[in-house]
């Protein structure tokens, strides 16, 4: 058995096409992201945002069965969670398209575009981190906002 025969089949949306997960593009049309990971017996397996968002929701409503819905009163918790929430809005909608057009950028070799998106890419990642400091200073003193 082979190296390639152990990694998990990919297989191509467009042209169904299997290969190696390795593989940088699908050799029927060419884009890589048109595969899609199958698992057992061809079962395709859920996207991980799909689980981990999944599995944070349902912590967080174990979370409040047990502690009560008197939790969601505290002023910084709402605070905390909205700005949470506002980071992966900004994480999904503006910073992960950022980073695939630097991806695309980069292999066309436009140097001046490909500098100008990074440095907006940077700037988008220490607002992102700030928000992250910010939801840990919130959780750590629970200050009282209002």
């Amino acid at each position: 058995m082979t190296i390639e025969d152990r990694e998990a089949p990919a297989r191509c949306r467009n042209c169904g096409a299997w290969l190696p997960q390795t593989a940088l593009e699908c050799p029927g049309c060419g884009s890589p992201r048109e595969m899609q990971m199958s698992g057992i017996a061809g079962r395709p397996i859920p996207p991980r945002w799909l689980v981990i968002g999944g599995g944070l929701a349902v912590t967080g409503v174990g979370l409040l069965a047990i502690l009560g819905l008197e939790l969601l009163g505290q002023p910084w918790l709402l605070a905390a969670l909205s700005l949470y929430a506002l980071n992966l809005v900004v994480a999904a909608l503006i910073s992960r398209p950022n980073l695939r057009r630097l991806l695309r950028i980069g292999a066309d070799g436009d140097a001046e575009a490909w500098r100008r998106r990074a440095r907006r890419q940077r700037y988008l990642a220490y607002g992102m981190a700030a928000a992250t400091g910010l939801i840990g200073f919130l959780m750590s003193t629970k200050p009282g906002l209002w």
